[in-house]
């Protein structure tokens, strides 16, 4: 069971953020500032923390920072009434994962919360696991059952990256620059021979499909 600490110096909303989270069966943790929240990080495991901004003694940019500069990697999603783009900006380069701006839309906060969760877990087990299927990043294998295909490396990063965003497109441009990097002289071609390349070894698999969006790029379905 995921463990979430809701950091707000607001009772009330720590009170409609906790039970909002117990209603999906998280565990909830709160805190009233920063300080408190990093004695609770001492105390309990946390798999995510939501963080309010403006708090007395520790605010949260400065709590983010101070996780970050101690090399926790722990997720933050911040959700802040300052809705102007620079503090959005303020909030990512202080070190969070995400940024709402309240009031919350409810489903949305959820599902970012999954979000958030899913890729953590992928972070730290470098693996991809649905259906039978499983994605080794350490190995470059895609297995299923006794099956395994080992890829050449930038098929695999290609693959990985669309199945870890599951629906989510994303263009030749943003894969060229991510997969074989900004100063690459590939031309974005390259995408579109890799993508066919994968169509092709797994095109008998039925886990899973790389879809064209046209005039947008690429994005994989993940079938379950």
């Amino acid at each position: 069971m995921f463990h979430i600490l809701v950091i707000d110096d607001d009772k009330n909303t720590r009170k409609l953020l906790q039970a909002l989270l117990e209603a999906e069966n998280y565990t909830v943790s709160t805190a009233k500032d920063g300080e408190d929240a990093l004695k609770t990080l001492d105390r309990e495991y946390i798999d995510l923390a939501v963080l309010d901004v403006m708090m007395p003694r520790m605010d949260g940019y400065t709590f983010a920072e101070t996780l970050r500069q101690n090399r926790n990697d722990l997720p933050i999603l911040m959700v802040s009434a300052k809705q102007l783009p620079a503090d959005r900006r303020k909030g990512f380069l202080a070190g969070t994962d995400d940024y709402m701006t309240k009031p919350i839309d409810e489903q949305e906060f959820l599902l970012r919360i999954k979000a958030l969760l899913r890729r953590a877990k992928i972070t730290a087990e470098r693996k991809i696991e649905f259906s039978d299927l499983t994605l080794d990043y350490d190995q470059m294998t895609v297995s299923r059952g006794t099956e395994s295909v080992l890829l050449p490396q930038k098929e695999f990063l290609l693959l990985y990256k669309l199945l870890s965003n599951p629906g989510k497109i994303f263009t030749r441009i943003q894969l060229m620059d991510e997969i074989w990097g900004t100063d690459t002289d590939t031309g974005w071609e390259t995408v579109t021979v890799h993508i066919g390349r994968l169509r092709k070894r797994f095109e008998d698999w039925n886990e899973f499909r790389i879809e064209s969006v046209r005039g947008l790029g690429y994005r994989a379905v993940r079938i379950e």
